[in-house]
């Protein structure tokens, strides 16, 4: 479901919601440009975030473009374009997510692989798989 308010305009004439404009900078802000991520996937992320409820926070959009950004580039890429420290946190988060299987950061990981934007070494790596619907 996508929470209310969230717009990515319409016809040019109306701006991007805020928190759409906050995730933009996030994931450009870890060397990924926003337009490589769908606005679907960006409106559910978003979405996730403020789940509880609450507007997030505008820093707290900055841990969730991290992790959609190492999700997309994999860490060998991720950690060329934003150094050993970012990379260390963000996979740290990313190890924790699928330990505990569910939260905020489990589901964005989730939506990178069911929006088949997860990199392949990470779906090997940490063995990320999802059961296919057969038909």
């Amino acid at each position: 479901m996508i929470k209310r308010g969230v717009s990515f305009g319409f016809l040019g004439r109306f701006g991007r919601s805020a928190d759409l404009r906050y995730l933009d900078a996030a994931l450009e802000e870890f060397r990924l440009h926003s337009g490589v991520v769908p606005d679907g996937v960006k409106m559910v992320a978003v979405s996730l975030m403020a789940q509880d409820g609450s507007e997030p926070e505008p820093a707290a959009y900055s841990p969730v473009g991290a992790l959609m950004a190492l999700s997309f580039y994999g860490a060998e890429e991720f950690a060329r374009l934003n150094g050993p420290e970012a990379t260390g946190v963000t996979l740290t988060r990313l190890e924790t997510a699928l330990e505990k299987g569910e939260g905020l950061d489990a589901s964005i990981i989730l939506l990178m692989l069911h929006s088949r934007l997860l990199h392949q070494s990470l779906r090997e790596e940490y063995g990320i798989e999802a059961d296919e619907a057969r038909s």
